[in-house]
């Protein structure tokens, strides 16, 4: 090219990502593993068990300098395959074990678990799935059209081991969740131009009364009288409601209810806002112009006065808005509590929760990364449920945070009791000896047998937890007992921990 010879490399950089001439992604591991464990370091300082940071401080700072280097363009290199992954499930672990204070001999799941932090694997699922639906909510990303292409989806079934494009990993996982047969609704980044001015304003006549100290008496007297005020606006109430097994949404106005049924997976806020899309529609076909949609959602009227829209429904709203306003309507918008006994407002309310006409409307990309969480936990807890032999999942069977002891050494001790594995129970499979015996009972020493089958220690048993057969869960579950650390400094065990 103009004179020079182009230089065949083995390897490139492009964005920090290292793409080999095979695309095996094993560079950009390789190098990604030496970074991260550079930065194990700066953990390893911290964990001192005298004077260290507190788990909640450790994992936080684990997150912002290691973890968010192993996701970066996690959904790009989670191609490669299994065996160069698991190059930098070291380093999760690693820093794991450090944050928690866990021995060094703990089960990986019991770490997941213990810390609330999910495996490399499962975060990578969960941010690929993300990035997979962002794309297909812009009609016009470049990546758009290749992810609906299926012509080669057999091609790579025929061949199970080619490791197929990130779009297929996609659709296969996908095929066996809740969202299957859910299509995601497209939206455009200039659907409402940030440089347009936001002239919505919502109305609050309420903002001076507490709820828990206003009666429903008084808040209906005063809403009579703010309605006097506006007695030429035609009222319009708005509600959406979200149960186990069903979402709803409607809008009550004198002369029509209406109700919509939404998708399971929609989140209240996007019912709210879907209440209020459907209220604007209403008011574009009538031949008034001054109306007033009264809503019980505050996140919602704030988001519309934000002028920076988070939700894509929300651009949709100020679309609408912009468009009634421009052809000479007047609406206000306006904040009610709810259940205070204002008839339209529970009017609404029952019309929302008893709503069986469905919403044909797609679901926005915001409820698709609440629901793609949701799965990422999902398979996290079948995975912990298959640990039935683990000593942990003995005491936490679900997947879930726990409080932690702001004392590093006290939260350090909690942790290897609840995980069963400390010093004095499993030193011997570092050192290859045999397993320790309990001098009393003659059996192998383990922690539950320690705090709640020793029959040596029954009198210790009465003296600091006022029972002879005390349980574990009691002992170090989610909230442990306050005696647990003097009892086994009684013992002698506290040092060998």
């Amino acid at each position: 090219m103009e004179g020079k010879q182009i230089k065949i490399v083995e390897s490139t950089r492009f964005l920090g990502v290292v793409f080999d001439k095979k695309l095996t992604y094993l560079p950009h591991v390789t190098q990604l593993r030496k970074k991260c464990e550079k930065s194990l370091n700066l953990l390893k300082i911290l964990s001192n068990t005298s004077w260290g940071a507190d788990r909640i401080s450790m994992l936080r700072l684990y997150r912002a300098v290691i973890r968010s280097k192993l996701d970066y363009a996690c959904a790009s290199y989670g191609s490669a395959r299994k065996s160069v992954l698991r190059k930098l499930d070291i380093v999760h672990h690693s820093a794991l074990r450090i944050c928690s204070g866990a021995f060094r001999t703990s089960p990986i799941q019991s770490l997941y678990t213990d810390c609330n932090e999910p495996s490399l694997y499962h975060t990578r699922l969960h941010l690929s799935l993300n990035y997979y639906f962002s794309v297909l909510s812009h009609p016009n990303h470049p990546l758009r059209e290749d992810f609906l292409e299926r012509r080669s989806d057999r091609l790579y079934e025929n061949r199970p081991s080619f490791i197929p494009p990130f779009p297929l990993r996609m659709r296969n996982f996908i095929k066996n969740t809740s969202l299957s047969n859910v299509e995601i609704c497209t939206r455009s980044l200039f659907d409402f131009p940030p440089w347009k001015k936001n002239f919505i304003s919502y109305l609050n006549p309420f903002h001076n009364f507490q709820k828990s100290s206003t009666t429903a008496l008084i808040f209906n007297q005063f809403f009579q009288a703010h309605r006097d005020e506006y007695s030429k606006y035609i009222d319009i109430y708005t509600d959406g409601s979200k149960m186990r097994d069903h979402v709803g949404c409607s809008f009550v106005t004198t002369s029509i209810t209406q109700g919509f049924k939404l998708h399971p997976s929609s989140s209240i806020f996007t019912a709210e806002i879907l209440a209020t899309i459907k209220a604007l529609d209403f008011i574009s076909s009538h031949h008034k112009r001054h109306f007033i949609i009264y809503t019980a959602s505050l996140s919602v009227l704030e988001s519309l006065q934000s002028g920076n829209p988070t939700h894509s429904l929300i651009s949709v709203v100020l679309k609408q808005y912009a468009s009634a306003i421009h052809n000479g309507y007047h609406i206000k918008f306006c904040w009610t509590p709810f259940h205070v006994g204002i008839p339209g407002n529970e009017a609404a309310d029952i019309c929302a929760k008893n709503a069986i006409q469905i919403l044909n409307d797609l679901l926005p990309l915001e409820d698709f990364k609440r629901v793609t969480k949701c799965i990422m936990l999902e398979e996290w807890q079948l995975e912990w449920n298959e640990q039935v032999g683990n000593k942990l999942y003995s005491i936490k069977s679900t997947v879930s945070l726990w409080p932690s002891l702001s004392v590093r050494k006290l939260d350090v001790l909690l942790t290897r009791l609840r995980i069963g594995h400390t010093r004095v129970t499993h030193k011997h499979l570092l050192l290859n000896e045999s397993p320790p015996i309990c001098f009393h009972c003659n059996c192998h020493l383990t922690i539950k047998h320690i705090l709640t089958e020793c029959t040596g220690l029954t009198r210790l048993y009465n003296k600091f937890f006022h029972t002879c057969t005390p349980s574990l869960q009691a002992l170090i579950g989610e909230h442990h007992h306050n005696s647990i650390f003097s009892f086994l400094k009684s013992t002698g065990f506290y040092p060998l921990m």
